[in-house]
């Protein structure tokens, strides 16, 4: 709710600081007080468009504060969060607007800077203002559907699920179609590519075996000579290793006829075994640089290729193996795409099936609603002085192309103000004191919940008296009942109704004249509401009516 206002330098206001408290507040005084300036003010903070002239004559700028208290699960918060601006747990929502005096503005939300598109959006989550020239709340027929659900208790949790599972599956099919009108187009050259591909046969890591082999090759065919001449040394019967061994069988016929001997045996047998080893590793080197001129041209002729496929499809070699899976895989769904298409577009057909189904339960809750809400405003209208009324809850439903999450059906509240005359959407009602009644008797009868927090009515009872107002006031406290509503009003049977009563009043000192609000006690309310009952000489008589009629409250 609307917790506090302070103003400075709006048009008659110098400074004025102002406390609201629950339930309904009466804002009462005579014609030209400035209370549509306290309206001004408001809408400023709100994020109505900024205009100079609010700015007080004389002064550099205007400034407006409002402070408000919300409940965690406020809308507002939700908003501020989706902006990265939700404020601390158990914070109020402080709201800022300044205008100077060339025109120029700025707003803040809790002293962080915000655009005015966001402060007009903040404003509609908290406070609703009805009056002759509002053009939002229950006048906007694009909020109307949303009202009609509240007042029929329908969750929309399933007709959402079931639309978002239908375009789910519409997605689903379009892409798959885009893929194979896509592959179709492709289908010749995937044909080719993954003939040539598979045919190749690339595995992964093979071009480094490949260059490895090949250096290897290429290095055992300049090695090649000088490997020849190292085993000449060691091998045949005049080789090294035929002499070691010659030596050992005659030393060890004598090993025995000396300790050195022994030693000198035990040492060439050790350089034997080396000799034995060194022998094996040049077989195995032999073995991994053996040159093959027909193996070597084969190696490289595989090797360059499956470079120039790498190139062809710009992948790395390596790459080949999946690319060429992938390009299979393309070439599979082409050919199994009709029955692939047709799965998906007999889960879209379901899909929209279960959606209709939904979306139907849900026309036929709003359609029974709807008869409810046109009794329940038809009772209201007759003690409202607009027994000559009409209103009708108009459902009709869209065409495909707009069906959404929230069903079927486009819903307008519509009236008729007279008898024989055509019904017609409410904001083209003329009379501002009749619009304000109806929407009274609309708020009434939608006992709407999780709407603003805050609720303004400027001169609800503009036009009429006596018994039309008393039933205007008891509907208004009825509804102050749900939510903080304010009320702007001429007629003593409404202020007598409020929990709280301020009088606005217009003073001047012969050179400049000044607008001040003054919440009033007990008796100053008792004044205030006979001065509204007798005129500009409050009498005694007036008194005591004004004593019956707050005694009654």
């Amino acid at each position: 709710m609307l917790a506090s206002l302070s103003i400075r330098d709006v048009v008659l206001i110098e400074a004025l600081d102002l406390e609201f408290g629950p339930g309904l507040a009466a804002l009462t005084g005579e014609t030209g007080a400035g209370k549509s300036i306290l309206l001004d003010s408001l809408g400023l903070a709100l994020g109505v468009r900024a205009d100079a002239g609010l700015v007080r004559n004389g002064a550099a700028q205007a400034s407006v504060s409002a402070s408000f208290d919300l409940p965690a699960d406020h809308a507002a918060f939700a908003l501020l969060a989706e902006n990265e601006m939700a404020p601390e747990p158990g914070e109020p929502l402080l709201i800022r607007r300044t205008v100077k005096a060339d025109g120029g503005s700025r707003a803040f939300v809790n002293d962080v800077a915000v655009s005015a598109a966001l402060l007009r959006a903040l404003g509609g989550t908290l406070v609703e203002i009805h009056g002759q020239h509002d053009d939002r709340g229950l006048l906007n027929p694009r909020g109307h559907r949303a009202l009609l659900d509240i007042f029929a208790r329908l969750d929309g949790k399933a007709v959402a699920d079931a639309h978002a599972q239908w375009r789910t599956a519409q997605e689903a099919l379009a892409m798959a179609e885009a893929d194979v009108e896509a592959a179709e187009r492709d289908r010749e050259w995937l044909e080719h590519s993954v003939a040539e591909l598979t045919k190749f046969a690339a595995e992964p890591g093979e071009e480094a075996e490949l260059a490895e082999a090949r250096s290897a090759m290429q290095k055992g065919a300049r090695l090649a000579e000088e490997l020849a001449a190292v085993r000449a040394h060691l091998d045949g019967s005049e080789g090294a290793l035929a002499g070691l061994r010659q030596a050992a069988r005659r030393l060890d016929r004598l090993s025995g006829e000396h300790a050195l001997l022994a030693e000198a045996l035990a040492a060439l047998d050790r350089a034997l075994l080396e000799a034995d080893e060194a022998e094996d590793k040049l077989s195995r080197a032999d073995e991994a640089f053996a040159y093959d001129e027909g193996k070597l041209e084969a190696m490289e002729a595989r090797l360059f290729e499956l470079r120039g496929l790498a190139r062809k499809h710009r992948v790395e070699p390596d790459a080949l193996a999946a690319l060429t899976e992938e390009l299979s895989g393309r070439l599979q769904r082409i050919e199994a795409g009709g029955e692939g298409l047709a799965a998906l577009s007999r889960e879209v057909k379901l899909a929209r099936e279960a959606y209709w189904a939904a979306a139907e339960a849900a026309s036929a809750a709003r359609k029974a609603a709807a008869a409810r809400l046109d009794a329940a405003v038809a009772g209201e209208l007759a003690p409202l002085k607009l027994d000559a009324a009409r209103f009708r809850t108009t459902i009709e439903p869209l065409p495909e192309a707009q069906w959404g999450p929230a069903g079927l059906d486009r819903v307008e509240f519509e009236i008729s103000t007279n008898p024989g005359a055509p019904f017609a959407p409410l904001v083209k009602i003329a009379s501002g004191g009749e619009l304000s009644r109806f929407i009274l008797a609309l708020k009434v009868a939608l006992a709407e919940e999780g709407g603003a927090g805050t609720m303004i009515f400027d001169e609800v009872d503009r036009g009429v008296g006596g018994a039309v107002a008393s039933a205007i006031g008891e509907r208004l406290a009825r509804l102050a009942g749900r939510t903080q509503l304010l009320v702007i009003t001429h007629s003593p049977q409404v202020a007598a109704r409020a929990d709280g009563h301020m009088l606005i009043q217009k003073r001047s000192d012969g050179l400049v004249a000044r607008t001040g609000v003054h919440a009033l006690d007990v008796g100053e309310r008792r004044e205030e509401i006979a001065r509204m009952l007798s005129g500009a000489e409050v009498t005694d008589e007036a008194r005591a009516q004004a004593g019956k009629l707050l005694g009654a409250m």
